[in-house]
């Protein structure tokens, strides 16, 4: 017999199956009384309620059905007599899949009772199976979604850039290395330096940190085009908001300016948020209760002043604030915020901006997300575009409320002479770029991209406060568990 999602029986077309016999899937949530069976699929938040008549079942298999048994029940599916759920199943058969101990539940994260966040981190093999979780990963599914149909619908082509890589795309020389070489005995040249002519690719090598590099290649021939896939980062946080393996989400287009850009990274978080909110109602409100128990607990000064809805609210229905670096260093410096010694951090020309003081202009001074622009060059890559004052470039930063920066990104320097110059100013050589330096030798054009953290972007729609709590299997120093 066909197995049926709860999601299907709770929603409209279970509506059809009225006092029809179904079967059902799921692990066990609760058992209550001998009686009720409350039963999870994990294809939604809610369980759906199974009925069991104690007197057709033998004692011995009513006590292998405890929290988190795995079992398959078929039986009819009724109008619910009791309250708390529409419909409710009278089962006629149990079948038990998987056995689940009481005594090794009593250790783990399915015992019925509210954990703290790093005790489920410690068994991120179970995680999946609490109401956080769920909801959290089935929005990070939507949202990756979305994406993609974002993207699509506008005629981008979705391309695979390469995980192993030669260049370093940021220049932060932070890089996970990529070797077959024996590390007790390498092979060495004179100078005792490691020789990698012998190494696998004949060269050194590292994952990723970016994609950007090879998908500019791609949008000078395809025009338009985006990647999504895993990158790496060798940095030693030890934070909230830092993963040592994450994804990224990086357009780049053919022929746009810095307007350009800027007019595609509103219109494509606009509408993530839109359609996490119109498909993951559910769930985001479900996250959204979580978020607001969650900042009653906080000190006042470090609660977010708005709930996780009316966050996702505030990004599609306000037009983004659009204005230079040095615009928003005069705003910061003239602010009562500055002036009363409130912010940690300095604020001067040339700085890079804090999360406090991103966080200060969306939510205090503009109360709208912000995208600056024109910051100054020593603090940017050495891709971005030079401006005509030869001090900044045309780079962009979308700043969020609850979170600051989200995006970043740039119209790319199209200028073969300035760009050979930039990466001698970096101590990039140009003949580990030959490959990204010729593009602007054949048919060079202006072109501009972004980058979208993918798990930032999970972090803002579900409310999450920490990076880790959105990724299955977080890698971070010290960590590679699972």
């Amino acid at each position: 017999m066909k197995r049926w999602r709860i999601s299907q029986i709770l929603g409209q077309e279970g509506q059809t199956l009225i006092n029809q016999e179904i079967t059902v899937k799921g692990w066990v949530r609760a058992f209550r009384s001998n009686r009720f069976i409350q039963l999870n699929d994990g294809s939604c938040m809610a369980s759906i309620q199974a009925v069991v008549d104690f007197e057709k079942f033998e004692e011995a298999l009513l006590k292998r059905i405890t929290t988190a048994a795995a079992l398959s029940v078929k039986g009819i599916l009724v109008e619910s007599q009791g309250s708390g759920q529409t419909v409710e199943l009278q089962v006629s058969e149990i079948e038990i899949l998987g056995d689940a101990n009481p005594d090794d539940i009593q250790k783990t994260v399915m015992q019925p009772k509210r954990h703290s966040l790093d005790f489920l981190r410690e068994q991120a093999h179970l995680r999946f199976r609490t109401n956080t979780f769920g909801a959290v990963f089935r929005i990070r599914h939507a949202v990756a979604y979305a994406i993609h149909k974002f993207f699509n619908d506008k005629g981008f082509y979705y391309i695979h850039t390469p995980i192993i890589t030669g260049s370093d795309a940021e220049g932060a020389g932070e890089m996970f290395r990529v070797t077959t070489l024996d590390p007790k005995n390498p092979p060495l040249n004179e100078d005792g330096s490691v020789n990698f002519k012998e190494d696998f690719f004949g060269k050194s090598v590292n994952l990723t940190v970016s994609g950007q590099l090879e998908g500019e290649l791609a949008a000078l021939a395809l025009g338009q085009i985006y990647t999504f896939g895993p990158t790496f980062r060798a940095e030693n946080s030890n934070t909230s908001r830092h993963l040592a393996e994450f994804w990224m989400i990086e357009p780049e287009v053919a022929f746009n300016d810095l307007k350009d850009n800027m007019d595609l990274t509103e219109d494509f978080l606009k509408y993530i948020c839109n359609y996490i909110l119109i498909n993951c109602k559910e769930d985001v409100q479900f996250l959204s209760e979580r978020d607001a128990q969650e900042q009653s607990q906080k000190p006042q000064n470090e609660r977010n002043e708005m709930s996780l809805m009316e966050r996702l609210d505030f990004v599609i229905n306000n037009p983004f604030k659009r204005l230079t670096y040095t615009e928003a260093i005069d705003v910061l410096i003239n602010s009562n915020h500055y002036k009363k010694k409130k912010f940690k951090y300095p604020v001067e020309w040339g700085i890079d901006l804090q999360s406090e003081h991103e966080r200060y202009l969306v939510e205090k001074e503009f109360k709208c997300p912000v995208i600056l622009t024109d910051y100054p060059a020593k603090i940017k890559a050495f891709y971005m575009r030079l401006n005509e004052d030869g001090k900044t470039v045309a780079a962009m930063d979308v700043l969020f409320p609850g979170i600051g920066e989200i995006v970043g990104g740039s119209q790319r320097e199209e200028r073969y002479d300035l760009l050979r110059q930039k990466c001698e100013e970096f101590g990039i050589h140009p003949d580990e770029l030959w490959w990204y330096l010729d593009t602007r030798r054949f048919g060079s054009v202006p072109h501009a991209g972004f980058g979208l953290g993918f798990e930032r972007m999970v972090m803002f729609v579900t409310g999450m406060s920490n990076i880790r709590d959105v990724i299955p299997f977080p890698r971070t120093p010290q960590n590679a568990e699972f």
